[in-house]
């Protein structure tokens, strides 16, 4: 993702609470607990903050990999979005599986990992059941969209044989034109 932005590419990360984590659940938590005794000294305020939603999770790990401080990296990082769950201008958009990125390649076999989602809810994300909820609801909607193009493509290749039928055969004539 990271080199992606790097090279001029617009980002938008969907289904964050699904990316897996290589380590399993318990030594994720014991990570964290030692990431969250980081603070400022004098102004706890500060800095720095110890996100719990998914997205945002994403988002710092994304940052670390990005020189986020120098101009370059400003607006490659100005690329990239995360979303937990599918929101409604990318419900309509097609997706991009990265395939570098694919647990089955990135993690040896027998290997443990967590899923990131899951891992949020442990550690005081509270809206997994609503995102949980807004997928079932656009899965739905989308499983009901699939349905009517699978039928307008049937009719639509039915119209098309038809025609050609109707047509007769006309590979003289297009060879003919010189196509």
């Amino acid at each position: 993702v990271s080199k992606q932005l790097l090279q001029g590419q617009h980002v938008v990360v969907v289904r964050t609470e699904g990316i897996c984590m290589s380590g399993g659940m318990v030594r994720r938590r014991m990570a964290h607990d030692r990431y969250k005794n980081k603070k400022m000294n004098t102004n706890p305020r500060k800095g720095p903050y110890h996100y719990t939603s998914p997205s945002r999770i994403f988002w710092k790990t994304v940052r670390g990999m990005i020189p986020h401080k120098t101009v370059r990296g400003a607006a490659a990082f100005e690329r990239f979005k995360a979303y937990e769950g599918i929101p409604a201008p990318y419900d309509k958009v097609k997706r991009a599986c990265v395939p570098e990125a694919l647990k089955v390649l990135r993690l040896g076999e027998g290997h443990r990992f967590c899923v990131l989602g899951d891992f949020c809810a442990q550690i005081g994300w509270k809206h997994a059941a609503i995102v949980k909820e807004l997928e079932g609801k656009r899965e739905a909607a989308a499983s009901e969209y699939w349905a009517k193009k699978k039928d307008a493509n049937i009719k639509r290749a039915a119209a098309v044989a038809a025609a050609n039928a109707q047509l007769g055969d006309l590979q003289g004539l297009i060879e003919a034109t010189g196509y």
